[in-house]
């Protein structure tokens, strides 16, 4: 298909339109340097990563702020080091604070000219309001783990999706998956049917970051690096 062919894109958004990693490491580090963990960065989100995917499976309707902070406590105590409930709080409050990456409102302007634009997001609804004042998008529909008392690779997000469409009146196949997290989305997404395009945000980095491992088969269509270059893409009208 051409990808003006397709009527409505859904998206997965922290770690595709906003930059989680950025948000965690902003608390994960300072809180290292003040228990005296010698670890960076990428060491810490790697630590963290599986912690958060624990506790999103164990506690399904747990909102986002609860899952951050006892993920993170979880990842104290697995690197032998305190997170009092000051750091646990304040990584569970950090959403609104998490940045966009920089191409992101641009690019879901241009693309909102071609397209109904779909939120699936493992977030609370809150937190996807107060990130959405940086991406200032208008979306058609939003499905959050909130709404559907699960968190992605989980499978009611795609059941919500599957709603969502007919009642916007598009086709499955008039549909496209947005996505970075090939363990959040594009696992559940080939499980499902769905046509996905995965941003590759982490293309120059190695390693999952704050993402696990995936597990189980994915597939997409086809990889970008970044937003606009799948936005570019769009307005060429590349065949996938």
């Amino acid at each position: 298909m051409r990808l003006q062919d397709y009527r409505a894109l859904s998206f997965d958004v922290y770690g595709t339109l906003i930059d989680w990693e950025a948000g965690i490491g902003a608390v994960l580090t300072p809180w290292a340097a003040e228990v005296g963990l010698e670890l960076d960065e990428e060491t810490l989100l790697r630590d963290y990563a599986r912690h958060e995917a624990d506790v999103e499976r164990e506690h399904p309707q747990s909102l986002y702020p609860e899952v951050l902070a006892q993920a993170f406590t979880r990842t104290g105590q697995a690197l032998g080091a305190e997170v009092d409930e000051t750091w646990a709080a304040r990584l569970g409050a950090s959403v609104p604070d998490w940045p966009a990456f920089e191409d992101s409102r641009e690019s879901l302007a241009a693309l909102a000219e071609h397209f109904q634009l779909i939120i699936l997001s493992n977030v609370h609804r809150e937190g996807f309001e107060a990130s959405n004042r940086r991406l200032a998008t208008t979306p058609a529909a939003v499905v959050t783990a909130e709404d559907v008392g699960a968190y992605k690779p989980a499978e009611p997000h795609f059941a919500a999706l599957d709603s969502t469409l007919r009642e916007l009146g598009i086709a499955r196949e008039e549909h496209l998956h947005v996505a970075q997290s090939l363990f959040h989305d594009h696992v559940p997404a080939a499980r499902h049917g769905v046509d996905s395009v995965w941003i590759n945000r982490r293309h120059a980095r190695p390693g999952w970051g704050a993402t696990p491992e995936p597990e189980g088969r994915w597939t997409y269509l086809a990889e970008y690096p970044s937003m606009e270059a799948f936005a570019r893409a769009v307005r060429e009208d590349e065949h996938i």
